[in-house]
């Protein structure tokens, strides 16, 4: 498969307990890149939605490391009319955690100083709404032209999106997202996880549900099914973990989405915006290891704060960029996640006219005409074939699955000649969950695993195929840009 093309943007590559930790029975491996640093992220929330005075969060700013983000930067996009975009990157910083923290939550082996984490952050104009997008980390993404650390020139190249950070630092990695996106980015923000358990300790713990039990022998983690109340190292565990079963950092995206939720909650609903020695004691805890934006001053987070004091979860919003596939070889990279060109496009657009992401709960279909399923559908690649006589059955079936969400290729192979009496889903046994979410929208199809089959399900449509089902993943809706969101409530326990 070629490399796609390079458009200007966007690109197209992509009853509560605490939980008893367990000795590691397996064998550490030699260096991984670790999960998301949300802390950031809910720092800058929290501060901009306490209202507290000009004096504390002054006090608190002076915490914050800077960095020359936009130095020396052209051909922007244009502001947005009153909302603002805030990039969230994370970075490792384990080197800060004592030995028995990082045996006790297997964070064995160097810091690799990389970023592997990017949200994109917009809060509305009128400050009653925060969307949060998640970049993956491998998408594929065109640098600019630009001086890598060593002071060499060099010119504009394929990367996965998290090399930029590593090549041109901050400055490369704003312009590259831009670039992307076409959302034009007013504050950066940049956080190690060194500060991440004490910021969720420091909170009471977060509370999260799972509807199946979570165990990944790389990360620790170990949660059962329903409430789980979760403290500063567990909680690194859960947002870290990418071995659960085969989405992979897909899935992690997903599990950090519902934990940056309920972290909002938690905070929100537990009096600490309301305590200004309590916040304080917080936000200089999150903001230990945050680099801003020389820009991201006081006076910016007492405006924001005072026009925010009713900030909730149900405030905020969760998405991923919509994927065309998460397999993409590239010459030079190998497997790069390509962004969908027409649905990422749409999301943008929405982010830079100020509109809401998530389909809010007035305009959700009723329950009964659609089957909730665990994948969004968004995320699950398919192929289909047709296996009957019947002409344009292949088409019709690849518009209806895609109309419904899933990531179709569009290119429908032929009749088989013969006529196949069942429809027939063959997958990969690594991504058996996706199988399951598409066989629902396929009812009566067999499931037939096939090893190393790789990420693509392949659908061949059978003379017993009536109709697609509409499916969606609980709680996430797809909206009318063909994208799913959720709402910070809806990731919450309930």
């Amino acid at each position: 498969m070629t490399a796609p093309s390079r458009s200007p943007h966007p690109a197209q590559p992509g009853s509560p307990r605490t939980v008893a930790r367990r000795p590691a029975r397996h064998r550490r491996p030699p260096r991984r890149r670790w999960g998301l640093r949300v802390c950031a992220v809910a720092s800058m929330l929290l501060l901009v939605a306490s209202g507290v005075g000009h004096a504390m969060v002054t006090g608190v700013e002076k915490g914050i490391g800077r960095v020359d983000a936009f130095k020396g930067m052209n051909n922007r996009p244009p502001t947005s009319t009153g909302g603002l975009n805030f990039l969230i990157v994370g970075t490792d910083g384990r080197d800060k955690l004592s030995r028995a923290q990082k045996r006790q939550y297997h964070l064995g082996g160097a810091p690799c100083h990389c970023t592997d984490t990017l949200m994109l952050v917009h809060l509305s104009a009128d400050r009653n709404r925060a969307s949060v997008i998640s970049l993956p980390r491998d998408s594929y993404a065109v640098v600019p032209d630009h001086q890598d650390a060593t002071g060499k020139r060099r010119p504009r190249h394929a990367v996965k999106l998290n090399a930029a950070y590593a090549e041109g630092g901050a400055n490369l990695t704003v312009r590259t997202v831009e670039h992307m996106t076409g959302v034009h980015i007013d504050h950066y923000l940049e956080v190690d996880f060194t500060s991440f358990m004490r910021s969720v300790d420091s909170v009471g713990g977060v509370e999260i549900c799972t509807v199946r039990p979570l165990k990944d022998s790389y990360s620790g983690l170990d949660l059962p099914v329903g409430k789980s109340r979760l403290n500063g190292g567990q909680a690194l565990q859960y947002v870290r973990s990418r071995h659960i079963d085969g989405s992979a950092d897909l899935g992690r995206m997903r599990r950090q989405q519902r934990f940056l939720a309920a972290l909002i909650h938690q905070t929100t609903s537990s009096g600490v915006l309301m305590n200004p020695i309590r916040f304080k004691e917080v936000a200089d805890t999150m903001l230990e290891s945050v680099r801003a934006d020389g820009g991201f001053d006081a006076n910016d987070m007492v405006d924001l704060g005072q026009a925010m004091r009713g900030f909730t979860a149900s405030s905020s919003e969760f998405t991923s960029v919509p994927l065309r596939s998460v397999s993409l070889r590239v010459p030079g990279l190998g497997e790069t996640v390509q962004w969908d060109p027409v649905r990422s496009r749409k999301l943008f657009q929405a982010i830079r006219d100020d509109r809401p992401i998530a389909v809010r709960a007035a305009a959700k279909p009723a329950p009964s005409r659609t089957k909730v399923v665990e994948v969004p559908p968004g995320q699950i690649q398919v192929h289909v074939n047709n296996g009957t006589p019947r002409t344009g059955l292949g088409s019709a079936v690849d518009g209806a699955l895609r109309s419904t969400g899933f990531a179709t290729t569009g290119a429908p192979g032929n009749g088989t000649g013969g006529a196949l009496a069942r429809t027939l889903i063959t997958y990969d046994p690594r991504w058996d969950r996706s199988a399951r979410s598409l066989a629902a929208a396929l009812p009566g199809a067999e499931l037939r695993p096939v090893p190393n089959q790789g990420a693509v399900m392949q659908v061949t449509v059978g003379g017993d195929f009536k109709a697609v089902q509409q499916v969606r993943a609980e709680p996430a809706q797809q909206n009318s840009g063909g994208f799913s969101a959720i709402t910070g409530d809806e990731a919450v326990c309930p």
